[in-house]
């Protein structure tokens, strides 16, 4: 599957990293005006299995309501402030629909790396959902990068639609990851940046996957790390690594 990989090497962080309130539509403007070309960002399904952007599985964090969002109908989630916790000059700003992310995409000629955001307990039906909505919605545009720490999303996901490009996530380093990514048919594995050496990245490079690093925030370790071979980066400072960092 490979031969799809089409993205660029620099991914702007939840849509506008530390510049605009995360996953938000305000957050994916932010990318695009910076020039990137590329956005990741996190979906998860609602109660009524609608598929909107947010990273944790509560609303406290990042919104101005509590609660478990799964839990909670797109009805009553469409009404929640996303935006008034980052600043004042983003309250107001919702949660967005994984649909208005595909228009915003095609609108902006923008890539998308969808991180598949389970509910604890709604791993594969959450898998299921958001593999089905990307399927449609980017039906006109480069394939949507599919990523998740769920091996069960990601299963669902390879089971419904099997033509769109998978990445396994990894926090800690796992010994299994070969095993794990030839099972679910991955294109790339998405590593905390820390994890990478270069043993490691020439491991993963020989067993015909794609690396993405995150989040990679200081320009010198970008630099190491795209000169040690890994083909992307995510990164928070979308102002100093910006499309056409140079290495």
């Amino acid at each position: 599957m490979n031969e799809i990989w089409s993205y660029p090497k620099i991914v702007a962080h939840r849509g506008g990293g530390i510049l605009a309130p995360e996953n938000t539509l305000s957050a994916i403007d932010c990318g695009h005006q910076y020039g990137h070309t590329m956005i990741e960002f996190d979906a998860k399904i609602s109660e009524d299995q609608q598929v909107f952007l947010l990273h944790d599985d509560t609303l406290t964090r990042t919104t101005n309501t509590e609660g478990v969002a799964g839990a909670l109908t797109w009805n009553e989630l469409k009404h929640i402030d996303a935006g008034a916790w980052f600043s004042e000059k983003f309250a107001g700003e919702r949660l967005p629909l994984l649909s208005e992310v595909a228009e915003r995409c095609q609108r902006y000629g923008m890539f998308a790396n969808i991180e598949i955001k389970p509910t604890a307990g709604l791993e594969s039906l959450t898998g299921k959902h958001v593999a089905c909505a990307a399927a449609a919605y980017w039906q006109n545009m480069p394939a949507p990068l599919l990523s998740s720490f769920s091996r069960e999303a990601l299963a669902a996901a390879q089971y419904e639609q099997p033509g769109l490009p998978r990445g396994y996530l990894m926090d800690e380093w796992q010994d299994d990851w070969q095993q794990v990514t030839q099972q679910l048919g991955c294109v790339s594995l998405h590593l905390n940046e820390q994890l990478l050496t270069d043993h490691r990245i020439q491991q993963i490079k020989a067993a015909g996957l794609r690396i993405l690093a995150y989040t990679v925030n200081h320009p010198n370790r970008a630099r190491q790390l795209l000169q040690q071979g890994v083909d992307m980066l995510c990164t928070d400072r979308i102002d100093l690594i910006g499309p056409n960092f140079a290495y």
